[in-house]
């Protein structure tokens, strides 16, 4: 018996995506869709555009951090609740919080498949005290 669909995202978001380079081809299935709003407006990427964005993040950032706060499962669909922090090339030793997430995945043969995305850049006015304590995970 292989790993439920919550294993697979809680997997993947624990992995180490800027220094592992299997990360990718070990989670993202072949036929991958994400379908992100951000403050940007909507983005559709496959998995050659993601990994073409995580080539960009391993380029830019010299240490990145996710918090998980929810992951939740029905079946073949999780949702996760997420901050990401990262630290710069230029100044290693200062973490900063970039981005609030929720994404919802759709998990098939172990591999994300198909995801629905929504983040929201940090922003002074965060409570993250408060509103990131974990809660199901």
């Amino acid at each position: 018996m292989g790993k439920s669909s919550k294993e697979v995202v809680r997997d993947f978001y624990r992995s180490d995506i800027l220094k592992d380079d299997t990360v990718l081809e070990e989670f993202f299935h072949p036929d991958l869709v994400l379908i992100w709003n951000s403050d940007d407006g909507l983005t559709i990427m496959n998995t050659d555009d993601l990994i073409g964005f995580f080539s960009e993040i391993r380029r830019t950032y010299f240490d990145l951090r996710i918090e998980v706060s929810h992951l939740l499962a029905d079946d073949n669909n999780v949702t996760i609740r997420y901050k990401y922090y990262v630290r710069t090339i230029e100044n290693p030793d200062e973490e900063l919080g970039i981005a609030h997430f929720i994404a919802i995945w759709e998990v098939k043969d172990e591999k994300l498949y198909r995801g629905y995305q929504v983040s929201q850049p940090v922003t002074d006015k965060d409570d993250t005290t408060e509103s990131y304590h974990r809660v199901k995970v």
